[in-house]
């Protein structure tokens, strides 16, 4: 299992419609997330940030990020979200990816 964090500025002007599209997020692009081996995918909101963390379980990570870009319904998801979102300046993608710093894993004994 791999865990992956991103963050990406969001469009204070585009606040309430970003929010509106994530209190019912279309069924059809939670299965192409299921389906490309995303698990426990949560957005996170603090001013105009937004966080995102997300567990991959699967064995080849570039097809199954091939997969979902492929996929129509989330294509069209995107082209709702995306205008609402605001890339940081040093990213090539859309969400930038986070480099994790520290893990509590839970089995750790005292």
């Amino acid at each position: 299992m791999k865990r992956l964090a991103q963050a990406i500025r969001l469009r204070p002007e585009k606040r309430e419609e970003y929010l509106r599209l994530h209190s019912a997020v279309w069924p059809a692009v939670e299965t192409a997330l299921l389906a490309s081996n995303i698990r426990n995918y949560s957005i996170f909101l603090r001013a105009d940030t937004l966080f995102g963390y997300f567990e991959y379980h699967g064995e080849d990570f570039e097809a199954d990020m091939a997969r979902l870009d492929a996929d129509p319904q989330t294509q069209d998801w995107w082209k709702l979200t995306d205008p609402c979102q605001e890339p940081w300046s040093d990213s090539e993608r859309q969400w930038s990816g986070l480099s994790e710093i520290w893990h509590l894993n839970e089995t750790r004994q005292s």
